[in-house]
């Protein structure tokens, strides 16, 4: 789990500041919320692509007069 460092924290393998960010496993993360020491961080949120609909092919027919309103 991704985590938010609220205050600063060494180990064997990591010197982190308040501000930083760090995948942890999740026992451990969960520990260092529940101290206070951290925050979890939200996954980002991806834009997705929104495929656009086609443009209207159609043609006036027999019932549009030549303004292009449909005739009443």
């Amino acid at each position: 789990m991704k985590i938010k460092m609220l205050t600063g924290l060494a180990g064997a393998e990591y010197v982190l500041g308040p501000g930083d960010e760090r995948d942890f496993p999740n026992d451990e993360a969960a520990r260092l919320i529940e101290a206070g020491f951290a925050v979890p961080v939200s996954e980002p949120k991806t834009e997705r692509a929104v495929q656009r609909s086609a443009p209207e092919t159609r043609k006036a027919g027999a019932n549009a007069n030549r303004s292009g309103n449909p005739a009443s």
